[in-house]
Parts: C-alpha cells; structure tokens; sequence
C-alpha cells in the first residue's frame, strides 16, 4: 500500500485504470518537466484523470472550484516547474489545463501570501518575480490534506448517490 508525505497509507482504490495512490504518486512524485512543458504534463495528467472516471471522459471544473482550492493547485503548478515560474505562466495554466480565466487580483495575492508564509520563495528579476517551492514539507502537507478531504468527499458523495 502506498504512503503519503506524513506516514499515513493510501489505499490503491481502483477507479478506471488509475488507483488514489498513483494519482498522489504522480502529484507529489516529482519527476522532470525536460521532455514536455508544464502545461502538457498538467494537462496530461487531468486527462489520465477524466478518462478513468467519467465514462466520455468529459470534465471541466467549475470557476468556483479553481478558486477555492487555489493555493493547493498553485503550490502543484510550481512544483511541477524545474524553473521560470512566474505569475503570468500560472495564470496561463490555471486557463489552459482547468479552464480558469482567473484575474491577477484574485491570483497574486494567493502567491503573496504562500510567500508570507514561507511555502514558496520568491526571486525578484527585472520585469518579474520567479516562484520556487521553498518549504517542500509544508508544500507536501498542504496538497496531501487537500487531497485527503477531496477523496473522502467524493467517495462520501458516491455512497450517497448510490442510496438515492
């Protein structure tokens, strides 16, 4: 059975073709970003995702959504960069892989405050700032208890539906 960040144990609950502990491993797994863009192997990733839940694998997520989990999906979008990674970049992803047409004053002011609290680090260049993972535990604990609560929502939400 695979583990998280904090010891605990995922259980390899077969969805489709992609278990909850592979889609942890592979958020949180690290890996290169040399053979494909950030963009390409986020959107990869959610397409492996849809794919093995809905039946056309069809999904888009709602603004509302994005928004609400924002910090969680910054801290992945960052991680998942070697380098180079500055607020115009996230702001195209946020569009490109979850269909989020988010304003720079809803996202900047979530990297500022990932920054206060010492998650990422900032570097300041001429025209534009460079975000890194500065704290990769507290990134890792951030995402993992997101995820956690995602999960046991929507087995929750399933079970119900299947009581309706």
């Amino acid at each position: 059975m695979a583990t998280n960040a904090d010891g605990t144990e995922l259980a390899d609950v077969q969805e489709g073709s992609v278990s909850v502990g592979q889609l942890y491993r592979e958020m949180v797994g690290g890996g290169s970003a040399d053979d494909e863009s950030i963009e390409q192997r986020s959107e990869a990733i959610l397409a492996a995702v849809t794919e093995s839940l809905f039946e056309d694998g069809e999904f888009e997520f709602a603004e509302e959504t994005v928004k609400s989990n924002l910090d969680e999906i910054l801290l992945m979008l960052v991680a998942l960069r070697d380098s180079r990674t500055h607020g115009k970049g996230l702001m195209e992803d946020l569009e490109s892989v979850f269909g989020a047409d988010l304003s720079p004053g809803t996202v900047y002011p979530r990297l500022h405050e990932l920054e206060d609290d010492d998650v990422l680090e900032v570097h300041e260049l001429v025209r534009t700032k460079e975000y890194r993972i500065d704290d990769e535990e507290a990134c890792r604990e951030t995402v993992a208890a997101a995820m956690r609560e995602h999960l046991a929502l929507g087995f929750f939400f399933r079970a119900a539906l299947e009581d309706l």
